[in-house]
């Protein structure tokens, strides 16, 4: 029993990497450009970062150092409360060592001149009207945080103590530079893991369509979020199982044609076998010749078939054209097709309006689907049912175009059957060996024809009891034109 493309297992594809493929550089690869993007919004995040937290920072470290100076500013005037009043030198200079020691210049203010030069006159006159001083004041000509207490007497002490922009930089600097590097290392970080994140299921459908470029047809993607990639993915395995449908198809349609050709050859081999070793008499030769050539000619219809087919498609498929009255065309028919079934017993009857119904098409191929149809309805027909090709106008509008049905009171087609009526072989596929049936190639044909024609062309139950089909023509353009 010939496998189906329904009944082949599914292979689920494997994890990426494991179907070689060829790669391009390394700098154009998906992997490559996430982390780059990656590593540069880390790289201006934390440059950023610097930039908001760096003078952040360093006003924090200017507003501690302030803080501490303001305390040590407090300790110093207690200490120098009483002292200033006695002029108790040695304890002041004393404490001046001590503050120096720690950076801090102190500068003593007695009756509002302070003991030696270097502070500011403002903040000396500060002192000396009793008020505090506190922020960041010239020192010395250069800039320091400066916090002075004022004493009884307009006496009073102001501590100073240098500031250095670029050291205080660079102590924030020293602090900040490791949390802003395993910044960037986890930007690296997670751009390479988010990269291989992405990248992992377009390798998967890459993988596929090579795959399937080279045969495979039971290969299917995982399905995994987000949308996208499951878009693509459900694309790829509709792609896969359409590739296995169509070509399953196509192996039993070459079957079928290859099972046509072999029939009539093999009658006619057979013939030819018996005339070379003599054993058919002077008698027999006439009906020899009747069915050799009965045979020769449907090896040609299918050939032609065949042919026709394969050009259908193509840009260069010769095409005539013209008004046409389906009433006179259906006339034409009927000379035809009334003797052959009056031969086989059939009841051929012709249905058409007592008015022309024109249309806009070629004559000549719709006669040519015209056989092909009454060709099948005549096959499966019993003997006294009936074979009915009828024509009519498309709507109450003479400028709609017309219709052609050909109806029959055969077997019919179920619905099933009706939905795949026009694919080659299909039907012939089904009922061969259940009733007569042809090349499995007419209806295929015949819808390519009338489409090409600008038509339509449909299959559907017939009141007769079997099956109909039905063609419809566009109208004359012409025409149409100059009746508006």
């Amino acid at each position: 029993m010939r496998d189906h493309p329904a009944d082949q297992p599914t292979v689920a594809l494997p994890l990426a990497g494991t179907w070689p493929l060829p790669r391009t550089r390394s700098g154009r690869t998906l992997t490559t450009r996430a982390v780059l993007v990656t590593c540069a919004v880390a790289m201006v995040s934390v440059l950023v970062t610097a930039i908001v937290a760096v003078p952040l920072a360093v006003r924090g470290v200017e507003r501690r150092d302030q803080q501490a100076l303001a305390a040590e500013a407090r300790v110093a005037a207690e200490a120098l409360r009483s002292r200033l009043d006695t002029r108790r030198v040695a304890d002041e200079q004393r404490l001046i060592r001590q503050l120096r020691a720690q950076g801090v210049e102190a500068y003593l203010i007695r009756g509002g001149v302070a003991d030696r030069p270097g502070l500011p006159s403002g903040v000396v006159q500060r002192i000396a009207e009793g008020r505090d001083v506190s922020g960041r004041r010239p020192v010395a000509g250069r800039p320091a945080l400066v916090e002075g207490r004022a004493l009884p007497g307009g006496d009073g002490v102001v501590l100073a103590r240098a500031v250095s922009r670029g050291g205080v930089w660079r102590a924030v600097v020293r602090g900040l530079w490791l949390p802003l590097l395993a910044g960037l290392a986890a930007g690296v970080a997670a751009g390479l893991l988010l990269a291989r994140r992405l990248a992992r299921p377009i390798r998967r459908a890459a993988d596929a369509a090579t795959r399937l470029r080279a045969g495979e047809r039971a290969i299917r993607v995982p399905v995994e979020p987000p949308d996208e990639v499951a878009d693509l993915a459900e694309a790829l395995n509709g792609l896969a199982a359409a590739l296995a449908t169509s070509e399953g198809r196509q192996r039993e349609f070459l079957l079928s044609v290859s099972h046509e050709l072999r029939t009539p050859l093999t009658a006619i081999r057979g013939y030819a076998e018996a005339l070379a070793d003599g054993v058919l008499g002077p008698d027999d030769l006439t009906a020899t010749g009747r069915t050799v050539l009965a045979e020769a000619e449907h090896l040609d219809r299918l050939v032609s078939d065949l042919l026709a087919l394969a050009r259908l498609e193509a840009a260069d498929f010769p095409l005539d054209p013209a008004p046409v009255d389906l009433t006179r065309l259906v006339a034409d028919a009927e000379r035809t097709w009334a003797a052959r079934c009056a031969a086989a017993g059939v009841v051929f009857r012709v249905e058409v309006p007592d008015r022309p119904v024109p249309a806009y098409t070629d004559p000549g191929r719709i006669r040519q689907v015209l056989d092909g149809l009454l060709e099948n309805a005549l096959r499966v027909v019993p003997s006294g049912a009936p074979v009915v090709l009828a024509a009519r106008p498309a709507g109450p509008d003479p400028a709609a175009g017309g219709v052609i049905e050909v109806r029959d009171g055969g077997p019919g087609l179920t619905d099933d059957d009706l939905a795949v009526a026009f694919e080659r072989g299909a039907l012939h596929q089904r009922y061969r060996g259940v009733r007569t049936v042809g090349s499995g190639l007419g209806l295929a044909l015949a819808a390519g024809l009338v489409r090409r024609l600008g038509g339509e062309i449909a299959a559907g139950h017939a009141p007769e009891g079997g099956a109909a089909f039905h063609v419809r023509l566009p109208p004359d353009p012409y025409r149409t034109r100059t009746s508006a």
